[in-house]
């Protein structure tokens, strides 16, 4: 049977699976990473948990919806990460996890998905200056290819009607890196194709900055094609990256799609 933290969450949550008892029996620090939305609800990027001993990812959770009512809403739609890959709510947590709470915008691949120990020819990049354009292009084909496909993403001055000033991206770094690297092997795989870069922007940008390049070669125009629209419809859905969109009358987060059920529910894990 597991226990919860007497001060830190107070009221009946599905999560739980035990009674409440006092702070002796903590055990264990987790610290907590929080992106978007979820960061200024809390008011802190990251922040030190206690929990006892044989906690489960659900049960800190429960946690924030008893400290954070607001987070309640929120929850159904998460994805958690535990140590920088993608995990289900029945994960136990072990003393010194890091465990990232990813609302959704764009966050990972699913677990199936390995990262090899090599990419080869690959491109793998975050950064915070000025992407160059056809830069990437040069340094990505060979001349065993006979096509490069070049796909940028542009901050555009509008959103859903209302003017644009700039834009915020985050990214929870060392996991974004790896889910696009493993974004770049499943894309060699799928589509035989040649050499991949993927390289993300993040801080702010202004109006006509690229937030995303992508170029991808290959022998054949049509796997380039194929493979770079894969690469940023499943980036976009998965990679743990978001945008904070600014306006005349104010700033929000922007709103994500689903995360793919075998992220957000991995393992089958029902609602």
């Amino acid at each position: 049977m597991r226990y919860w933290h007497a001060t830190l969450c107070g009221i009946d949550c599905p999560f739980l699976t035990g009674p409440i008892v006092a702070r002796s029996s903590i055990a264990m620090q987790i610290r907590v990473l929080l992106f978007g939305v979820l960061k200024d609800m809390v008011g802190q990027p990251t922040e030190r948990v206690d929990v006892p001993e044989g906690a489960r990812v659900g049960d800190l959770l429960a946690q924030y919806s008893s400290r954070f009512p607001q987070f309640a809403a929120f929850a159904t739609s998460l994805a958690v990460s535990v140590n920088q890959e993608y995990s289900s709510m029945n994960r136990v947590l072990a003393d010194g996890d890091e465990l990232g709470l990813l609302p959704p915008v764009s966050g990972g691949l699913p677990e199936s998905v390995s990262v090899p120990d090599q990419i080869l020819d690959d491109e793998i990049l975050i950064v915070s200056e000025p992407i160059i354009p056809l830069s990437a292009f040069e340094r990505t084909k060979r001349p065993r290819d006979g096509a490069a496909v070049v796909f940028e993403g542009v901050v555009r001055d509008n959103t859903r009607g209302r003017r644009t000033l700039y834009l915020d991206y985050e990214a929870y770094e060392p996991m974004a890196l790896k889910q696009m690297q493993a974004l770049a092997s499943q894309a060699r795989k799928q589509f035989a194709v040649d050499g991949i870069s993927i390289i993300h922007r993040v801080g702010r940008l202004q109006i006509g900055e690229t937030s995303v390049q992508i170029v991808v070669a290959s022998a054949h125009r049509a796997a380039a094609f194929d493979a770079c629209r894969w690469i940023i419809d499943t980036l976009k859905k998965t990679v743990p990256i978001w945008k904070k969109e600014y306006f005349e009358d104010g700033s929000v987060w922007a709103d994500g799609e689903p995360f793919p059920p075998e992220i957000q529910r991995p393992e089958g894990i029902k609602p």
